[in-house]
């Protein structure tokens, strides 16, 4: 459950930069806003597993595919944002 809630984050961040974005910055911006948010929640999910690893006592190994899922869904539709309005 905390996975899913995760990702909607993720997702709701990314909709946040595109709608500021294109309100401070037209069209082309969304394709800026997809760039740094890439980067920008990988290093969130990072802190997301160290996290779970440090504190949780979860393994890395046990952390891994669920760090694949966290990153990917939201970094998915970030990259589905730039490839369309580039």
């Amino acid at each position: 459950m905390r996975s899913v809630l995760i990702i909607l984050g993720g997702l709701a961040l990314l909709g946040l930069l595109a709608l500021l974005s294109t309100r401070f910055g037209g069209e082309l911006s969304l394709v800026t806003a997809a760039q740094v948010f890439i980067p920008s929640w990988f290093i969130a999910m990072l802190g997301n597993t160290w996290i779970g690893v440090s504190h949780a006592g979860y393994s890395v190994a046990e952390e891994l595919p669920i760090l694949v899922v966290t990153f990917a869904v939201p970094a998915a539709a970030a990259a589905f944002v730039w490839w369309t309005f580039s």
